[in-house]
């Protein structure tokens, strides 16, 4: 990991332990393991003003490119649940892949689960909104 630990925006961090809150009640396991597991790794993330934030950090807005260790590749922006829209590749906070790349930088790989299983992703660029 790039930056040893997840860094995370003062204010965003904020709303995210709030959706993390609301979120207790989903019903696929996948996405409540999901949602444990981005809590777990922020109660070690470094919490930063926004001047301090790394420009290559994924954060709500970024879009990103990822890989994964089966091969494909994905672009996307990371937004807020009532954003999402998979259509035009904007993925939700709340979703499997959107709790596993936030806070990560370009560089870091990451082992997720996801519906369809365990996988390896690699995050290939970052760019802010």
């Amino acid at each position: 990991m790039k930056y040893t630990n997840l860094i995370i925006e003062k204010k965003e961090y904020v709303l995210l332990k709030q959706l993390i809150q609301l979120s207790g009640y989903y019903g696929d396991n996948v996405f409540r393991n999901s949602i444990k597991h981005l809590y777990k790794e922020l109660l070690s993330a470094r919490i930063c003003d926004e001047e301090e934030m790394p420009h290559d950090v994924i954060r709500f807005n970024s879009f990103v490119s990822i890989t994964s260790g089966e091969g494909w590749n994905k672009r996307f922006q990371l937004v807020l649940p009532n954003d999402s829209d998979i259509k035009k590749n904007k993925i939700s906070i709340l979703t499997p892949m959107g709790a596993a790349v936030m806070g990560y930088a370009t560089g870091d790989t990451l082992v997720w689960e996801f519906p369809a299983g365990s996988r390896s992703l690699t995050i290939v660029e970052v760019e802010q909104e």
